[in-house]
Formats: structure tokens, sequence, C-alpha cells
């Protein structure tokens, strides 16, 4: 049987937490930024948690279990 591929998208997007959640990075934050708030900005700067509902897809992606 042939090797499993992880998606070369995903592995650049996503990464693992130390207690298996996986990390992702907001959105919004390349471009048109002068008509966004330093609020607005700053929150998108900080990483996210995947939520539940699409840890599955993104952990298939990932090849992981």
């Amino acid at each position: 049987m042939p090797k499993v591929k992880t998606n070369s998208g995903a592995k650049k997007r996503f990464a693992l937490t130390g207690s298996g959640k996986i990390k992702r990075k907001h959105a919004f934050k390349r471009h048109i930024l002068t008509k966004k708030t330093k609020k607005q900005k700053l929150g998108l700067t900080h990483s996210a948690i995947v939520s539940s509902a699409d840890t599955k897809n993104v952990k298939s992606l990932l090849c992981i279990r």
C-alpha cells in the first residue's frame, strides 16, 4: 500500500499544540489594513484553536489520528 501524503497546504497553515489541539491563524490580516482599527488588527494577530466541528477535517488533511 502506498504512503498517505499530508496535504501540503494544510501543513503550512496549521500546527499541533502540546495537548493535541490544532492552532490556526486568523484571516483578514493581509491587506486593506488602513480601515481596520488597532484593536481589530491586534485581535487578529493572536493564534486561535480550530473549532471542534472542523477538527476532524483538518486532522485528516494532516494525516493525524
